[in-house]
């Protein structure tokens, strides 16, 4: 049983947490930066020569639907009560604080919406294509670009191509609720048609939103399965089983890497994910680092559509990175950068897990919305019973062993001289360069 100091510990640790899980309630990121369908019907109609009409005036039109000024001292309030309570070096008080600096930081970037400051607090909050991967010199852009090579080479072209995309949002529906069921138990998570987003599907709390307007291919369900469904969904039901800790509930954009990029390593674990999806993503690092070099929105646009992909696509890249900032350039939204930094980051820590001798720290990825370095304290706090282990956990990371063994592979293999491997097979192939009606378009 716990002591009485223990007991009034985690009291309180419930208390300061609750009331961070209400502060951020009204505080939706995604939907206060959004653009309207008819933004898309006007670009097109005028033929994709004139910049969306979409800046300052149109956000001011479109006020936050909550008081920043008087949230933003609730905040300031509640990170003093935090240093009253548990004191300044408590480890899971320091999480709280970090996550309450975020929502600071975020209100503070709602209200510069169409400005120039706008996308210095997003730098600030999710990061820029020139930072430096996590222990390595290599630049975010660099690994993205790289990816983007990968992913466009003509053998991606070559494989059988993915379904045309048939399926309409009813049947996307009805089959994604069974999988959930499946996944989850059945009516845990509600699966539904929505209006009012902008993306194909769109997961918060213990729901799946589709958009009523789409049409879906199997590979892209297979996608939004586990992407959507085992990772976002799953995190958030397991923060929300936490006794004490519960802001490991929701998200700050602290934890965005990790998630997104937890989400597309589940997409890759599963086979889930095929080389135009995988493109995509790493397209976003692309676009963003173009456009805070100073691109507009019509650039960025006719640099995809250019490249062979369709005007739809390359209109919803190019919206993704300057909602919320400024259509001329230089101030974006750099969110999409979080797909492939946290992919990579991922990847490292559970490389790093392996070899250190501690797979068991693996599975705490999904204990619910967290940061790596979060991960020591809330081990600790595991094995004290302060933290209850994830209950929603994909198959391979419930049993480890093949985890533990296809990194153990990738892991050794990655110190081989890959241009050499290469020149020595390309005499088995003879060479062979494909037709130009199969290959795919070049990636700049």
């Amino acid at each position: 049983m716990a002591s009485s100091n223990t007991q009034a510990y985690l009291t309180k640790l419930k208390t300061l947490s609750d009331q961070l899980v209400e502060l951020q309630r009204p505080i939706r990121i995604l939907d206060a930066i959004k653009w309207p369908i008819e933004a898309q019907e006007r670009f097109f109609a005028a033929g994709g020569k004139r910049l969306p009409d979409i800046g300052r005036d149109f956000y001011e039109r479109h006020p936050l639907t909550f008081d920043r000024h008087k949230l933003t001292e609730a905040f300031r309030e509640l990170d003093r009560e935090v240093v009253r309570q548990l004191g300044q070096q408590d480890a899971l008080g320091r999480i709280l604080r970090d996550t309450i600096d975020q929502y600071r930081l975020v209100l503070e970037m709602l209200g510069a919406r169409g400005t120039a400051r706008f996308g210095e607090l997003s730098r600030r909050l999710y990061g820029s294509p020139s930072d430096c991967i996590t222990g390595d010199n290599k630049t975010l852009l660099d690994v993205g670009q790289e990816l983007c090579r990968v992913f466009s080479l003509p053998a991606a072209a070559q494989l059988a191509p993915s379904s045309k995309r048939q399926l309409d949002a009813t049947e996307a529906t009805a089959y994604l609720s069974a999988r959930m069921d499946e996944y989850f138990g059945a009516g845990t998570v509600n699966v539904t048609l929505s209006d009012n987003i902008v993306s194909d599907a769109a997961a918060g709390g213990d729901s799946l939103k589709l958009n009523r307007r789409s049409l879906f291919t199997p590979q892209d369900l297979n996608v939004l399965e586990v992407h959507e469904g085992w990772v976002h969904i799953g995190t958030t039901l397991n923060g929300r089983a936490q006794p004490w800790a519960t802001w490991l509930s929701v998200g700050s954009p602290r934890i965005t890497a990790i998630q997104e990029g937890m989400a597309v390593l589940m997409e890759t674990l599963t086979f889930s994910s095929f080389p135009k999806r995988a493109q995509r993503v790493s397209d976003r690092v692309v676009a963003v680092d173009m456009a805070e070099r100073g691109a507009d929105f019509v650039e960025l646009f006719r640099f995809f559509r250019d490249r062979g992909d369709s005007e739809q696509d390359s209109y919803r890249v190019a919206q993704r990175v300057f909602r919320g900032g400024t259509v001329t350039g230089g101030s974006v939204f750099t969110k999409d950068i979080s797909y492939v930094k946290g992919f990579v980051e991922n990847v490292g820590f559970i490389r790093s897990a392996i070899f250190a001798g501690q797979p068991e720290m693996i599975p705490l990825l999904y204990l619910g919305k967290l940061t790596l370095d979060d991960i020591p304290a809330l081990q600790e706090h595991l094995q004290l019973g302060h933290i209850v282990p994830p209950r929603f956990l994909p198959p391979m990371f419930k049993n480890l062993n093949g985890l533990y063994v296809w990194f153990g592979f990738s892991s050794s293999i990655a110190g081989l001289d890959n241009v050499r491997v290469r020149k020595h097979f390309s005499r088995l192939f003879g060479d062979k360069k494909p037709s130009s009606a199969s290959r795919a378009p070049k990636q700049s």
